[in-house]
């Protein structure tokens, strides 16, 4: 077991507003976290510093051992599975799903003069396989579902074997099957002995696959709440960290809250 994230005393400002504040957290290569909180309350600003997007305004930030602001990110880029919203309008939409699985390998979004072995082919058909979307390999993007796009994002983040997985709201907007489906998908993932760290943000407990194993609680830029799923992700600290009461139930391996009456 490894530290694969390390953040010390990390704000990062905009506009002269902390969107993090003097935040702490600590993951290791054997855990699958959650990130839940309000809107505004930094989750997104959180995930991009794991990913090495954005550096933080002061404070430590290391990742995979490297210290951001000491290292080349663009190489500790290639160690890191990103899937985001942001990254459906840099892909191109005809680019074909097997093409924009495979292009991750070169950190490119548009297949053009790279050269692919039979093996990065090969690799790419059997991730697209784990993912269910072997029989869209020649469908181009653009042509996919909200679920179908999201799948080929997380496919696209598997690629290159990364030592860290973040997803950032990876079943938001889907419909009940495609969010069920990929919510399945993904809880299979994690509960692999040879899957990678993980980090998933979500708004919902719902939307919480199987195989997690710790959770945090972010409010206004700060860790309100962290640690293992089930002593975190509690009735009395979601209903404080939200402000209003809510009962939180865990049944047969997932989730839910509802308003307290």
């Amino acid at each position: 077991m490894s530290r694969v994230i390390d953040l010390n005393n990390v704000t990062v400002v905009r506009d002269k507003r902390p969107i993090l504040n003097n935040l702490d957290w600590q993951v290791e290569s054997d855990q699958r976290w959650v990130i839940i909180g309000p809107n505004g309350a930094g989750k997104t600003t959180l995930l991009r510093v794991a990913a090495a997007q954005i550096h933080p305004s002061s404070g430590q930030a290391t990742i995979l051992n490297e210290r951001l602001g000491e290292i080349n990110v663009f190489e500790l880029r290639t160690r890191i599975g990103f899937a985001s919203n942001a990254l459906t309008a840099h892909l191109p939409n005809s680019e074909t799903v097997l093409n924009a699985v495979m292009t991750a390998s070169y950190a490119v979004t548009g297949r053009w003069n790279e050269q692919y072995e039979d093996i990065d082919e090969r690799r790419a058909r059997r991730v697209l396989s784990e993912w269910h979307l072997t029989d869209f390999a020649d469908r181009a993007f653009g042509t996919l579902s909200d679920g179908e796009k999201k799948r080929t994002q997380i496919a696209r983040a598997v690629m290159p074997d990364p030592e860290l997985l973040l997803l950032d709201e990876p079943v938001a907007s889907l419909d009940l099957a495609s969010r069920e489906q990929t919510i399945s998908i993904i809880g299979a993932y994690a509960s692999a002995p040879a899957a990678p760290a993980m980090v998933m943000v979500t708004h919902h407990l719902e939307e919480i696959p199987a195989g997690f194993t710790h959770a945090m609680i972010l409010s206004g830029g700060q860790v309100f709440a962290a640690g293992e799923i089930r002593s975190t992700l509690t009735s009395e600290k979601i209903s404080e960290a939200f402000g209003i009461a809510l009962e939180v139930e865990f049944v047969d391996g997932r989730f839910r809250a509802r308003a307290r009456h």
